[in-house]
């Protein structure tokens, strides 16, 4: 697994609370968080949709999987999870900001 996909899996596996190994394949993984997902599905959608919400997963991406998507939702959410995550990763490595000076404690 790459640096990114690693900095990926550790912020979901923190955020959905589970823990994904760190050798796996980007199917591998949504797999894996697609588990989680059909657990909280079926546990605590609530907590489930307060998750989405906390990875940044947009509502109407999330309202148009529900209503249109043609796989099992818990496989859908777990790729627009993966896929947010990695956005995020990139747009934090795009505007990466320098410590500001006089802030170290």
């Amino acid at each position: 697994m790459d640096d990114e996909n690693l900095e990926v899996s550790k912020t979901i596996s923190q955020d959905l609370d589970i823990i994904l190994p760190n050798e796996l394949t980007d199917e591998e993984m949504i797999l894996h968080i697609a588990d989680r997902v059909e657990q909280m599905l079926k546990g605590d959608p609530d907590l489930l949709m307060s998750y989405l919400y906390r990875l940044d997963v947009e509502e109407k991406n999330i309202q148009k999987a529900m209503d249109t998507s043609i796989m099992p939702i818990h496989v859908t959410f777990a790729n627009l999870i993966w896929e947010r995550q990695k956005q995020r990763l990139a747009t934090k490595q795009l505007f990466k900001q320098d410590p500001i000076k006089g802030w170290e404690f």
